[in-house]
């Protein structure tokens, strides 16, 4: 049975970090690519960020780069979204998912970690 299981999600002040974790099981995690997507209250579902198998490419979208970092580890199946200098609008529920890098029909989702950036 396919788990991703989200965690360390929770408040933090702006300006602090979160170190989030997705752990995979139930499938070939090093055949995946992984991305961190984040759903704020009101808003559509957006890329955060993204990691190939290997964890030599990744990607950010603009409104994270030089804050946030994705990374991998194959031996642990587990991606992690390192998030420094939180900001008010990085408040939602993180999702991460994870699709097969050669059959992309495969698509697994996690349930999601929230993380509220308050003062």
């Amino acid at each position: 049975q396919v788990h991703l299981v989200e965690s360390g999600g929770g408040l933090v002040q702006p300006g602090g970090s979160l170190r989030l974790s997705c752990a995979a099981s139930g499938f070939t995690f090093i055949n995946y690519a992984m991305e961190w997507y984040r759903q704020a209250p009101g808003k559509e579902r957006e890329l955060v960020a993204g990691i190939n198998r290997s964890g030599g490419s990744v990607n950010y979208a603009d409104s994270v780069k030089g804050r946030f970092t994705i990374s991998r580890d194959n031996v642990k199946n587990t991606v992690y979204l390192q998030m420094n200098r939180l900001e008010f609008e990085d408040t939602a529920v993180y999702y991460c998912r994870g699709q097969d890098s050669w059959d992309p029909r495969f698509v697994y989702w996690g349930q999601g970690t929230p993380v509220t950036v308050s003062s």
